[in-house]
């Protein structure tokens, strides 16, 4: 079997910001400048600035419980052609929405049957080209990919 070497994953940016509500913008800001001439349009770097807010937000208040000493690990990788953004907390296996988790309903939310909360994991999913979740211990990480070139569906949301 011949197997296709794939280059090792670069390095563009690693970094923390203490657990406190606010502190996504910090995140987003510094993951936009990272990104920002790797190749993806204008809509495509939005949809990616929000999910990583999102996806922090989550870190802060689920994972870190809101504890600025607790800090969230925000790291950028390019991959070919692949813009990866890890977001890593301290919640391990108290994260909510991990796969047993409701998918929103519009109509159920707004009939009461479901919690008004409980849109940031549908939202990143449909933000980004692919989105993985890990647990390792008490290290939950959230895996935000997006595709520099070639993506056939560039401007839909």
């Amino acid at each position: 079997m011949t197997q296709v070497a794939r280059p090792a994953p670069e390095r563009l940016d690693s970094f923390t910001v203490p657990s406190q509500p606010g502190n996504e913008r910090l995140a987003l800001a510094r993951v936009a400048g990272t990104a920002q001439g790797r190749g993806l349009s204008d809509a495509r770097l939005e949809r990616l600035k929000t999910a990583v807010a999102e996806a922090t937000m989550n870190a802060i208040e689920h994972g870190n419980g809101n504890r600025p000493e607790i800090p969230v690990e925000v790291e950028v990788t390019l991959s070919g052609a692949d813009l990866t953004v890890a977001i890593s907390d301290q919640g391990g296996q108290t994260q909510p929405g991990d796969g047993a988790h409701e998918e929103p309903d519009l109509l159920k939310k707004l009939g009461g049957d479901q919690s008004p909360r409980g849109w940031g994991l549908f939202l990143i999913r449909n933000m980004v080209d692919a989105m993985d979740i890990t647990t390792d211990g008490q290290r939950h990480t959230i895996w935000l990919t997006m595709r520099t070139t070639g993506a056939a569906h560039d401007e839909h949301v």
